[in-house]
């Protein structure tokens, strides 16, 4: 289930990122935010019923970290907010991927880099929406994080080449 999470992850970065750009309204956006923020949620409560231990459960709080992103940055850009809290929201992501890029070191080096990306995603996102920082290049950056440690990896788990 983690490889169509991440496709579809990946693809939403990619869309956000163009959007970012100015090349997509933000309520189109919202829409595609909205799905895989469901998405998202659907796979996370799968994984609670199936989860036996506490490994399970935060692997759970993991899926749900990704998915009230994707349903909160829905709501903002459906309502045309101004994200502020989305943005804190953000840093509290971020801070979260800390342990998870650590806990990943022991078993797999290519999901601590992608732990530490999305943590300097999150913390960007707080940069830019809580403290109204311009970082103009947060939509690129958006892109690139998004098919290097979401939409790739993804696939790559989906053919079984991972």
């Amino acid at each position: 289930m983690l490889g169509i999470a991440l496709l579809f992850i990946g693809a939403v970065l990619v869309v956000n990122g163009v959007g970012l750009t100015g090349r997509i309204e933000a309520r189109e956006n919202a829409v595609f935010n909205f799905l895989i923020g469901m998405l998202a949620l659907f796979i996370s409560l799968l994984g609670i019923i199936r989860s036996v231990d506490n490994a399970g459960y935060l692997s759970v709080a993991a899926g749900l970290l990704f998915a009230f992103t994707y349903l909160y940055l829905a709501v903002v850009q459906w309502k045309g907010m101004s994200g502020k809290g989305l943005g804190w929201y953000c840093l509290f992501v971020a801070i979260n991927t800390l342990p998870m890029a650590w806990m990943a070191m022991a078993q797999d080096m290519r999901s601590t880099v992608m732990w530490l990306a999305w943590g300097l995603l999150w913390f960007l996102f707080f940069l830019a929406l809580a403290l109204q920082k311009n970082i103009r290049s947060l939509g690129i950056i958006t892109v690139i994080i998004g098919v290097a440690s979401c939409w790739i990896p993804g696939f790559l788990m989906l053919a079984d080449r991972w």
